[in-house]
C-alpha cells in the first residue's frame, strides 16, 4: 500500500492556544477536525512543505518551528506519515483560505474534537509540554513540596511523582501534596505507583514501571487520566501501545549513576527505536536540558530526568 506523506502543523499562539481544521465532508475522514498542513512533494524537505501548505490553507507564514512527532497510520484504504511539526512562530493571521472552519482551542479543550485516528497521539502530544521532572529523595512531605516547586521553577511542566521507598500511606501523603502545588502551579502531576494508590493521590495519571507493565493486560486507568509507562526495549513499547498509553519514557539514551550497568542507547539507536513509535517519547538517562534539541531532532517529546530537576539526594 503507498503511503502517503504528509507534513502537518501544531500551530501554538502566544496564549497557548492550538490552532484546528475541519476537514470538507467529501475528502478522506471529512467532517474531522485535524491539524493544518499536507501532502510532501518529491524532493521537498518537510519544513518547506510545511511552510507552503500554511500559507496556502492558512495565509500565514511559518517562523519558527520544530519536529514534533511522527506517526504512521494505516486505514483500510490508504496509510499516512504524519510529519507533524509544533509551529511557535509564524506571522499573519490564521484564516480558512481555502473555507475550511478554523478554531483556536486550549490544548485540554482538544478532547472534545473528533479528530481522524491517525490523529490521536498527535493530540497527546499537542497536549503535552517537553520538560518531565522525576522526583527524587526528600527528607519529608514538605521537602518534597519545596523541592517540586523549584523543579517547576527550573521549567518542569510535567511532575512524575516517584518514591518507591516509602511505605504506601506516606507515598500518597506526598503525591497528594505535590499534585496540589501542581494543580495551583498549572503543572501536570503524574503518580509513579500501582493503580490501586493512584486512585488515591489526585495526580493527573498514572505512570507504571515497565516491570508493573508485564503485568497489565489493558489500560488501568480512565480516558481521561494520563497514562504512561517505563520502557527499555521495542517490545516494551509495543505493549505499551497495546494498553493505550498517552506517552513513554524510552531509557536510558546515555549511562546514568543509578543504573551503572545498563548499557546506554545513545541517540543512534534511540532515534531509531521512536521512529517505530506510535505514542509520544521522552528520552530519560543522562539528558539535561541541554540536549533538548538533541531529543526533539531524534523524534522525542523532550526529556525527562532527576539531576536536571532535583536537588540534593536523586539515587
Amino acid at each position: 500500500m503507498k503511503v502517503v506523506h504528509v507534513a502537518a502543523g501544531v500551530i501554538v499562539n502566544g496564549r497557548g492556544e492550538v490552532l484546528i481544521a475541519k476537514r470538507p465532508d467529501h475528502t478522506h475522514q471529512g467532517g474531522l477536525w485535524e491539524f493544518p498542513g499536507g501532502k510532501v512533494e518529491a524532493g521537498e524537505s518537510v519544513p518547506a512543505a510545511l511552510a507552503r501548505e500554511l500559507l496556502e490553507e492558512l495565509a500565514i507564514e511559518v517562523t519558527h518551528s520544530r519536529p514534533l512527532i511522527c506517526i504512521r497510520h494505516d486505514y483500510a484504504d490508504k496509510s499516512v506519515l504524519l510529519d507533524v511539526w509544533k509551529v511557535t512562530g509564524f506571522s499573519g493571521e490564521p484564516q480558512g483560505n481555502e473555507g475550511q472552519p478554523v478554531a483556536w482551542v486550549g490544548a485540554d479543550q482538544l478532547l472534545d474534537f473528533a479528530f481522524p485516528a491517525a490523529n490521536v497521539p498527535i493530540v497527546a502530544a499537542a497536549r503535552l509540554s517537553d520538560r518531565m521532572a522525576i522526583t527524587g529523595a526528600a527528607a519529608s512531605v514538605e521537602d518534597y513540596v519545596e523541592k517540586v516547586g523549584r523543579a517547576i521553577d527550573r521549567g518542569a511542566t510535567i511532575v512524575q511523582v516517584r518514591a518507591h521507598q516509602l511505605d504506601d500511606a506516606t507515598y500518597v501523603e506526598v503525591a497528594k501534596a505535590v499534585a496540589a502545588l501542581c494543580r495551583r502551579r498549572g503543572v501536570v502531576a503524574i503518580a509513579n505507583t500501582v493503580p490501586g494508590l493512584y486512585q488515591q493521590t489526585g495526580c493527573h495519571g498514572l505512570h507504571v514501571t515497565s516491570e508493573r507493565l508485564k503485568g497489565l493486560s489493558e489500560r488501568p486507568v480512565s480516558q481521561q487520566a494520563w497514562f504512561s509507562a517505563s520502557c527499555h526495549s521495542p517490545e516494551q513499547l509495543r505493549k505499551a501501545e497495546a494498553l493505550g498509553v498517552d506517552f513513554v519514557t524510552l531509557s536510558p539514551v546515555f549511562k546514568t549513576t543509578t543504573h551503572p550497568e545498563v548499557e546506554p542507547l545513545g541517540w543512534s539507536q534511540f532515534q531509531e527505536w521512536v521512529s517505530q513509535a506510535k505514542v509520544p517519547v521522552f528520552a530519560l538517562g543522562g539528558v539535561d536540558a541541554e540536549k533538548l534539541k538533541q531529543s526533539f531532532d531524534c523524534g522525542a517529546q523532550g526529556i525527562a530526568g532527576i539531576r536536571d530537576f532535583w536537588e540534593g539526594d536523586c539515587c
